[in-house]
């Protein structure tokens, strides 16, 4: 009892004293499974191969705005929309596992609202 109360206590505590706290939301419903969320950066971990969420993250910059860098071997994409900055970043972990990271940027204050938008409409845009 005292130990998980110990435990508990760490885990509130810790993202107060490293000054970014990730705020961690559960989406069962619609295959999101979880995604953290920083400052600037929305990210989680998809069981959706690489080559079929890159299609995805293709298709839905090309929607919001003009992409400006594309790099398939690194799992890159920048782009402009809505005066926003975006990167997108795949991340292959493992052969089955895509970790996705999507941040944005307005005037140089994060645009949560926007890279929310974009994981979302990247995970539920997989075919």
């Amino acid at each position: 009892m005292r130990r998980g109360l110990s435990i508990a206590l760490v885990l509130l505590i810790m993202p107060a004293l490293c000054g970014c706290a990730p705020l961690i939301i559960g989406a069962a419903a619609g295959g999101l499974g979880a995604y953290a969320i920083s400052k600037d950066t929305v990210q989680g971990d998809n069981d959706k191969s690489f080559d079929l969420l890159w299609d995805s993250a293709v298709n839905v910059s090309k929607q919001y705005g003009i992409i400006q860098e594309e790099n398939i071997s690194t799992g890159y994409i920048e782009l402009a929309a809505d005066s926003s900055k975006v990167w997108i970043r795949l991340i292959r972990l493992t052969r089955a596992t895509t970790r996705i990271r999507v941040s944005a940027r307005k005037f140089h204050f994060s645009n949560m609202e926007l890279a929310q938008d974009l994981f979302v409409k990247i995970v539920t845009g997989v075919k």
